[in-house]
């Protein structure tokens, strides 16, 4: 993934094989707990969906290199610990204090530690999800675009949405997801995505609400 700060991007990655990432409600809340941990340091969320065998995050980048340890209030000896080890330190870093950890490592150490433990819980073994997780950026002034999205039960192409609808297109359709699978009958009944929190339906930890409406962005 190329990612560049002070964009928004849309990453998503689903299970190998369309296998089931989410089997029961606790790997759902633990992924998410997950997204908090290696997500948050680097940037504002501002879209989730979690799906039984993919999920999608909306983000404003704020940070591509961080300290692992001290993003987290971490000292080098209590990354060394047992809850320091479950926040994906390495040896180096946690003797160090001084190493940085890219974005891209941090979704990827993400997506193994969630793997592990999946596996370990459900007896499964070998990969949990596909090797590439996709970034999409939304609004970078390169005049490259996502090729479509799905809103609305309509194909919308590149050139009938302007650069400054992608984000809302976007935010429209993680939202809708759960719909369109025949999940639910509307966004906000499912538990696992933001909408509810957009909704005024819960009061989530991890969606910044106040950036998402300073970027033009609403529940529709």
């Amino acid at each position: 993934m190329i990612i560049e700060k002070g964009y928004i991007y849309h990453i998503y990655n689903q299970g190998n094989n369309r296998r089931r990432i989410f089997l029961i409600r606790e790997n759902y809340l633990f992924f998410l707990k997950k997204i908090e941990t290696y997500i948050l340091p680097y940037a504002d969320i501002l879209a989730y969906c979690l799906m039984p065998n993919h999920f999608h995050l909306m983000v404003y980048v704020r940070e591509l290199e961080v300290v692992p340890g001290r993003s987290q209030g971490f000292t080098p000896s209590e990354a060394l610990t047992e809850t320091g080890r479950s926040k994906g330190f390495t040896l180096s870093e946690a003797l160090t204090g001084t190493g940085t950890r890219s974005f891209n490592h941090s979704i990827g150490i993400m997506l193994r530690s969630y793997t592990r433990a999946i596996n370990k819980q459900h007896n499964f073994s070998g990969a949990l999800f596909r090797k590439n997780t996709k970034a999409e950026c939304l609004n970078c002034n390169n005049e490259i675009f996502p090729a479509f999205f799905s809103s609305d039960g309509a194909t919308l192409g590149s050139n009938q949405v302007p650069e400054k609808q992608y984000p809302q297109v976007c935010f429209n359709y993680i939202h809708q997801n759960p719909v369109k699978a025949g999940l639910v009958n509307n966004a906000v009944e499912w538990e696992f995505s933001s909408a509810m929190d957009y909704a005024g339906l819960r009061n989530g930890r991890l969606v910044n609400k106040n950036l998402a409406a300073k970027s033009g962005l609403h529940l529709e």
